[in-house]
């Protein structure tokens, strides 16, 4: 990456909507206990600080592209789990945390939209066009 830009997003205390509730689905994988309700609140940012002490990040509560670089992992067929519920929330679906055969479709189908391999693997670069887009929603049908 040129500079110091980074792709991710900046997500901070006071956040609502995308991409908060994929962040609280990932901490969630990680162990951590937090509501998905797509606020940033209190108890997502001492979740975030207390990941980030525990990854040797920088604990300011403040999700960048090293936070969440150390939070995504890849997940793809067969896989289950608060990740796979984050996959799935982003197309809005109803997150069950099974990755099958309607999640698979529906990775690729998006893959596919945003000029990524449809490998229907969701892994760093699909990771990052999920939490960067903002319409991800509308491939929900084949969620």
């Amino acid at each position: 990456m040129a500079g110091t830009h980074s792709p991710w997003p900046t997500t901070r205390q006071g956040a609502t909507h995308h991409p908060v509730p994929t962040l609280q689905y990932l901490l969630r994988a990680h162990g951590h206990t937090v509501s998905v309700d797509g606020v940033f609140g209190a108890q997502t940012g001492d979740a975030v600080r207390a990941y980030q002490h525990t990854r040797g990040l920088r604990d300011n509560g403040i999700v960048g592209g090293e936070t969440w670089q150390a939070l995504i992992m890849d997940v793809g067929p067969g896989a289950s789990g608060n990740a796979v519920r984050g996959v799935q929330d982003r197309f809005g679906a109803e997150p069950d945390g099974v990755f099958g055969p309607r999640t698979e479709s529906a990775v690729r189908a998006f893959q596919s939209s945003v000029g990524l391999p449809a490998d229907g693997v969701v892994g760093r670069k699909t990771w990052l066009a999920l939490v960067t887009e903002t319409d991800a929603g509308s491939l929900q049908q084949a969620a």
